[in-house]
């Protein structure tokens, strides 16, 4: 518990500026996951999409370790979405 009231405004201070940038890289991580979805089905029906959702999943991997190294989302979380999203790709890269 805070000592002073200017302190307590402070910590609220800061702590709203961490959430907002936390809101920021979380929404950052869903955009570029479901940009790589939909790339993916892309590719599932047309094969020169490929390396559009290869470089989308780059891109999301990126995103996603970039959040759990700063704790805004959970290692095992991130390697959870990782792995399912390589599967996705996997998948469609074997089917041609």
């Amino acid at each position: 518990m805070a000592k002073k009231k200017s302190s307590a405004q402070k910590r609220h201070r800061q702590s709203e500026e961490r959430r907002l940038r936390n809101k920021s890289v979380k929404s950052s991580v869903r955009t570029s996951a479901k940009k790589f979805v939909v790339l993916a089905q892309k590719a599932g029906r047309n094969p020169v999409e490929v390396q559009g959702a290869e470089t989308a999943l780059k891109d999301m991997i990126k995103k996603i370790d970039t959040a759990a190294q700063k704790g805004i989302i959970k290692k095992n979380t991130a390697a959870r979405k990782k792995s399912r999203m390589q599967r996705l790709f996997n998948s469609i890269k074997a089917a041609q």
